[in-house]
């Protein structure tokens, strides 16, 4: 594939940048000065952590009020081994996670920045992009565009799956005809395209395939030079071009369970099993070979759930978009971009145009959730207890970690959580007042409580 002239451009910016960069620092400050509050939060938060009846593998927090970073901290142990504790190591400033689906936000940034570049639209066909013809089978007239995508109304689901290896073709999964059609049931029979939200990873994949095309780069790679690089930034969405200390810091996640004849087994009393992430005995393997055809299948690198990512700098992410494009006085997006990105794109509507998973999606941004603080038992995507915290982000729920990136854009005040996976089963604790599990809205709230709305000076 052709490289385009305004990607060379990129990758030649890029890597002025990279050369002024001490790649053996880390990307964030990750040195928080304590404050009053942080020994109480500290004591609270261990204690959820370490909770005997819902015990968390690890966890790691940050906490940004007024737009300044006042609280870090981190519990537990990013990798954990039972025959010779040891070698356990703990979670630090650095350690990195696999944020699962908060990654489709960060993947949103690199959209955003190929629509300021004029490689995307969000309202063209991606057709015109993919370089065949794609359709609902069902709604053959209807275009599908990159909006729908972005906020879940495409009529794509997951139904058929969402990820394949290489060297498989994408197309084969999503045209009539493909080899791994089969019955179509990635295709929504009951709402066309641009009608109906249903929550979905496989947009992402399409996604990837066509940043990918615009620009002749692999996914895991553009990331890299579009956003990652530019804000300094450790980790990706391949660990496999990870520095071996960057591999290191990679928590395993766990959960204290085990798959017999397709049912899971929870074994509370039981030995933390990892899930993903374990590269204590073996290397990351890589996600594509040389012969990966550029363009082809974007579900490979995990678009929608991949990236491996610090909570400080997931931080500083957070303080970008705070400060419309701007990270230390580097323009990383345009305002005009953040606004769009972040502004309503989606509201529920009980009448008939959309799934709101027992009342946790409520609005839409391009890539982002918008809490609208909405409650009742069980239900809801309201995120401290008693309310008061209207926010933008994303959560994240895969392979145990369990994950949340929000913020409000007029207070600047903002938190994030990455857990390293459960000891229990966390459909046995579901939240009091909202969507969440319950260990979701005790991390939340006790953030809130004591950092964003507490005495800070």
């Amino acid at each position: 594939m052709t490289v385009h002239p305004f990607f060379h451009a990129v990758c030649i910016a890029c890597a002025l940048i990279a050369m002024s960069i001490n790649q053996s620092a880390r990307a964030a400050d990750t040195s928080v000065p304590k404050t009053p509050f942080s020994a109480a939060l500290d004591a609270d938060l261990s204690a959820i952590a370490s909770d005997a009846a819902h015990p968390l593998a690890s966890l790691s927090v940050l906490a940004i009020r007024n737009g300044r970073v006042v609280y870090q901290q981190q519990f537990g142990r990013r990798h954990i081994d039972s025959d010779a504790p040891d070698k356990s190591l703990p979670a630090d400033a650095a350690t990195m996670y696999r944020i699962a689906s908060i990654s489709k936000l960060v993947t949103t940034l690199g959209v955003m920045k190929l629509i300021e570049d004029g490689k995307l639209a969000l309202d063209t066909d991606i057709s015109d992009y993919l370089g065949y013809r794609l359709r609902n089978p069902h709604f053959p007239d209807d275009a599908i565009t990159l909006r729908m995508l972005l906020i879940h109304t495409s009529s794509l689901r997951d139904d058929a799956g969402y990820y394949w290896a290489a060297p498989l073709a994408l197309k084969e999964v999503l045209l009539p005809g493909g080899s791994l059609y089969g019955n179509g049931a990635m295709w929504a029979a009951n709402a066309r395209p641009g009608a109906y939200f249903s929550y979905a990873n496989l947009p992402w994949g399409v996604i990837g395939t066509i940043m990918e095309r615009v620009t002749g780069e692999r996914f895991d790679r553009l990331m890299t030079l579009l956003i990652l690089q530019p804000m300094n930034l450790h980790g990706g969405f391949n660990p496999a071009d990870f520095p071996a200390a960057d591999i290191r810091n990679v928590a395993t996640l766990y959960r204290k369970r085990t798959e017999v004849a397709d049912k899971e087994i929870w074994n509370p009393a039981g030995p933390w099993v990892p899930q993903v992430d374990d590269y204590s005995k073996q290397a990351p393997v890589p996600r594509a070979g040389p012969d990966y055809a550029i363009g082809s299948n974007g579900t490979l690198f995990g678009p929608q759930g991949g990236l491996r990512i610090s909570a400080a700098d997931l931080g500083s992410i957070m303080l970008m978009l705070m400060n419309d494009g701007n990270l230390n006085g580097q323009p990383i997006l345009k305002k005009q971009t953040v606004d769009l990105m972040l502004s309503p794109q989606w509201h529920y509507d009980a009448a008939a145009n959309g799934d709101n998973y027992r009342g946790l999606y409520q609005a839409w941004g391009l890539g982002n959730q918008q809490f609208l603080d909405v409650s009742s038992a069980g239900s809801g995507d309201r995120l401290v207890e008693n309310g008061g915290f209207s926010a933008l982000g994303h959560l994240g729920d895969a392979w145990g970690l369990t994950s949340a990136f929000a913020f409000n854009r007029s207070t600047k005040n903002g938190v994030i959580f990455m857990t390293g996976g459960p000891g229990f089963d966390p459909e046995k604790y579901r939240g009091k007042y909202s969507s969440l599990y319950r260990h979701e809205e005790r991390i939340l709230t006790m953030l809130y409580r004591n950092a964003l709305v507490g005495h800070v000076k």
